[in-house]
């Protein structure tokens, strides 16, 4: 995986060639990413869906992220970002379900990399059952859902917790549901500006 090709960026944006994954995020290049949330408004309220990742997975393992997000190889456009929703969540869906909220630039520098990523970012806005989903134990370990105007609130600072419903899968694979208490620190890291976007976006849906 760390060997896979990417398009690598300029500040701005202009294409400037491709690097494998691991020089990308070692020297801190702008490469694409295709981001999906999963929303659905239920009595006039949005919610909004975050994956588990799993505990084995290399970079922020067991905290809640974007519902299916990845990479888009150099060979890759936009809509081969939809492998990732099908792979990380068993769940088939078009281009044309989806709402484009636009290519936002976004970078989060930690110890172990530099990622810059054009995130292409869209929203799926129609409900799908816990049941439907069919996870990818080795990337995703459940699902949760909860109120977007909490997850803004707690985002942001106003509340400390909130509560989300959903299921993890337990070591047989077997869905388990369960509701959990979450405070930020249990998010992946993002920028504020990219968060204000989404939930802009959501909304306007």
């Amino acid at each position: 995986m760390e060997s896979e090709l990417l398009r690598i960026f300029d500040e701005q944006g202009k294409e400037i060639g491709t690097a494998p994954r691991s020089i990308v995020h070692m020297e801190g290049h702008w490469h694409e990413t295709f981001h999906c949330w999963f929303t659905e408004r239920i009595a006039g309220e949005d919610f909004i869906y975050f994956q588990i990742r799993s505990s084995v997975k290399k970079d922020y393992p067991n905290l809640l992220d974007i519902t299916a997000a990845g990479h888009l190889l150099a060979n890759e456009d936009t809509v081969d970002g939809l492998r990732e929703v099908k792979e990380e969540l068993g769940i088939d869906i078009g281009m044309d379900e989806l709402f484009f909220v636009g290519t936002i630039k976004a970078s989060l520098v930690s110890s172990n990399f530099i990622d810059k990523e054009m995130c292409h970012v869209y929203v799926y806005n129609k409900h799908v059952p816990f049941e439907k989903y069919s996870l990818q134990k080795e990337e995703v370990s459940g699902i949760i859902r909860t109120s977007l105007d909490l997850f803004e609130k707690l985002w942001f600072g106003e509340v400390m917790e909130l509560e989300a419903e959903g299921f993890t899968l337990n070591p047989d694979g077997q869905k388990q549901p369960m509701v959990m208490k979450v405070v930020k620190d249990q998010f992946v890291p993002h920028e504020d500006e990219y968060i204000n976007s989404v939930i802009k976006a959501i909304r306007e849906i």
